[in-house]
Order: structure tokens, then C-alpha cells, then sequence
């Protein structure tokens, strides 16, 4: 899964009652907690997370992240490392989901995704999601005071497909919800660092296996967020000076929806080709339709970034607009249908899962207006 709440995925704190010790911001930092006891400044003892004042009053402090990738949320570790003494005694988690670029003070209709829960102080508290419904935005809310060192919200993204209509996407990158299946080796690091849309800025931010003694190589698979055609394969190789993959090549298949992994029929889309250090590699690729990659690297050693690109299939828009459309909450659906009779926006959201246009429009009762916006949403029509 991927950290939804990921700052280099573009998440941020947007509001907090209060973080008079510690910054809201670090909430949403990489990296572990890095405390350092005996530092003092102004405020006090310095901290590596939020904290807010000793609260005299009733009532209990909040924060709220933008999520960077919204999406349908799994866990959330709400991480009190380092806050020993000073942990707040409960949480609760709520979430709402929202278009566009709202304020703060624009938020609405807040659901709870976790009920009040008691915290561990000094531990990272993975707490479990139930809630199958798509969220742009999270809540923490803390009782009475105290502080978190770090929020990770761990979850499968959910992107908005208008945003890819008519374009080129990552295809295998995490905003397209695409994710590592498995792979032979994650020794120094984690292949998932291969997905991720920012550039890496040290050979620590990419993937690296250990060195190969057995005459074999290292392997990748994935699964792609969505559907589409690869026009074109990056294999960036940055800031791997001494210990790049000296050699990979990439292979695809289509199966649609979950099959087993031994069950994948490959084919070839990149042949065998050789890497240098520190580059960053683009090969134009004759693509078909593909579902999942492999990334073959010879005999092992480290690469940066993978990506991708190519459009969507009209089966693979269809696919992402109804999941999008299916786990919005519902506040959010029938805002988005506006356009529509309140009366009938509300028995098409009513009606969900959808499982084509036609089915909205038999939820709708008419087909006045219906058919257009459902095929303009789901199918990008």
C-alpha cells in the first residue's frame, strides 16, 4: 500500500487548533522520528513532531492533512515515538472527501473512519480502517493534548480519471495507484521507491539489492494503476555512481483483475539493453495493452526511478472511473451531479456499485441529462 498522507506524494497540513512546541508539519515528514533529548529552545525542549500546549479547558486539539494521493484508506499509524510523557491519551480519525482545492474552513461533512482509541505512548499505534469509501482528507483528532511525532495513512489510491483524460500517464507510477507485486531482493531498500513522481535526490531514495554471487539476477513485478498501452520505458539509474544494474530489459502481459502471479504469460517490451551509472535511460517501446511489468535487471545492483508511459485503454478509463465514482462518499457524488435533480443525483448515488453507465441510468429512472454526465464521468466520453 501506499502512504496516502506521503509528502513527496504532494500531502500537506493545512490546519491545526494548536502546535505551540511542535510544528504541525512534521506530521507528514519522511523518515523515522529523529528526537534528540537535552536540545531546548524559546518554547522548550525541541521536537521532531506536534505537539500542542497543555490544554486547561475542555474540549481536545486536531490537525488536518491533504492527503498528497486521495483514495480508500487501509491504516493509519499514528506514531507517538519519542512522546513518552507527553502523548496525547486517546485519538480518533475522521475524513471527508472534496473536488477541487478547498480551504480548510471549506471542509465538510466529516465522517468518522476511527473511532476513539486509546494510544500507546513512545509506539506506533496501527490502527485498522473499515471504511471502503474514497477520502481526500483526514482529521486527527487528539484528547485532551500532547503530541504525534508522525501520521502515515497507509491505503490503495483512488486518482480522478478526468485528469487523465486525452493525456500520457505513468502508467506504473504510485499516482496512477500503480504498486510492486514482489520482487527477489529489497536488501539496502525497497523497490517501492521505484514508483514514486518525484525525482530521487540521493542513491538512498532508489532501490537497491545486494551483490549476487550465484550467477542469477534480480526481478521486479508490478501491477499497473490502470490499463493502458506503453509508448515509452525510463530506467534512471541516478546517483548510482559504482553499483547500477549493468543490464535490464522489461516484459508485460494483460490479465485483468487479480490472477496469480505464476500465471502471468509474459512478452517481451524492452529487449536486453545496458545501462550506464547515473543516467537516466528513455526507450520509445511498440506497446499493447498491459496490465502488469516486469523489470528484469542483470546481475543486480540499484535504479532510481521506473516509469512508464502511455495512455489509458477505453477499457482501463472505464475500470478507474467506476471505482472512482463508486467509493466517493456520497455528500461529494451528489455535488458532483449538481446538474441533476437533487431527487435523482441521490438515487444514482443510492444505487452504487455501478457497473456501467446504463446502470445509472436505470438507477435514474430517466435518461434526461443522465446518459451525457455518466458517460463524460466514467468513460471520459
Amino acid at each position: 500500500m501506499a502512504d496516502l498522507a506521503a509528502r513527496h506524494l504532494g500531502a500537506g497540513v493545512v490546519a491545526a487548533s494548536d502546535d505551540a512546541f511542535g510544528p504541525k508539519e512534521l506530521l507528514v515528514s519522511p523518515g523515522e522520528v529523529s528526537f534528540v533529548p537535552g536540545r531546548f529552545d524559546h518554547k522548550g525542549e525541541v521536537v521532531d513532531g506536534w505537539e500542542t500546549r497543555r490544554r486547561r479547558s475542555p474540549g481536545y486539539d486536531w490537525a488536518i492533512v491533504r492527503l498528497g494521493l486521495p483514495g480508500v484508506i487501509r491504516t493509519v499509524d499514528v506514531d507517538t515515538t519519542s512522546f513518552a510523557g507527553n502523548a496525547p491519551a486517546t485519538c480518533r480519525i475522521e475524513a471527508c472527501g472534496a473536488d477541487g482545492f478547498p480551504a480548510p474552513g471549506q471542509l465538510a461533512d466529516w465522517r468518522t473512519i476511527v473511532p476513539r482509541t486509546p494510544l500507546v505512548p513512545d509506539a506506533h499505534n496501527v490502527l485498522a480502517v473499515e471504511d471502503p469509501r474514497r477520502w481526500t482528507h483526514v482529521r486527527l483528532c487528539v484528547e485532551p493534548d500532547g503530541g504525534i511525532g508522525r501520521l502515515r495513512v497507509d491505503g490503495e489510491p483512488v486518482p480522478d480519471p478526468r485528469l487523465f483524460d486525452g493525456l500520457t500517464v505513468d502508467l506504473v507510477g504510485q499516482e496512477t495507484g500503480g504498486k510492486v507485486l514482489s520482487a527477489t531482493d529489497d536488501f539496502y531498500s525497497s523497490p517501492e521507491a521505484l514508483l514514486r513522481p518525484d525525482r530521487a535526490r540521493t542513491m538512498g531514495e532508489g532501490w537497491e539489492t545486494r551483490r549476487r554471487r550465484d550467477g542469477r539476477h534480480d526481478t521486479v513485478v508490478f501491477k499497473l494503476g490502470v490499463t493502458g498501452v506503453p509508448q515509452l520505458v525510463e530506467l534512471d539509474t541516478t546517483h548510482f555512481v559504482y553499483n547500477a544494474s549493468a543490464q535490464a530489459e522489461v516484459w508485460f502481459c494483460c490479465a485483468p483483475g487479480d490472477p496469480d502471479e505464476s500465471a502471468l504469460a509474459w512478452e517481451p517490451l524492452l529487449e536486453r539493453v545496458a545501462l550506464q551509472p547515473d543516467t537516466r535511460h528513455r526507450f520509445r517501446v511498440e506497446g499493447r495493452p498491459a496490465t502488469h511489468l516486469r523489470l528484469d535487471v542483470y546481475p543486480d545492483g540499484g535504479m532510481a526511478r521506473v516509469r512508464v508511459l502511455g495512455p489509458l485503454t477505453d477499457d482501463g478509463r472505464q475500470q478507474l472511473g467506476l471505482r472512482w465514482f463508486n467509493t466517493m462518499p456520497a455528500g461529494q457524488l451528489v455535488e458532483l451531479l449538481s446538474e441533476l435533480p437533487p431527487s435523482v443525483a441521490q438515487a444514482i448515488a443510492t444505487a452504487r456499485p455501478l457497473v456501467d453507465v446504463a446502470s445509472g441510468v436505470a438507477a435514474a429512472g430517466t435518461d434526461t441529462g443522465v446518459e451525457r454526465l455518466l458517460a463524460s464521468l466514467l468513460l471520459g466520453r
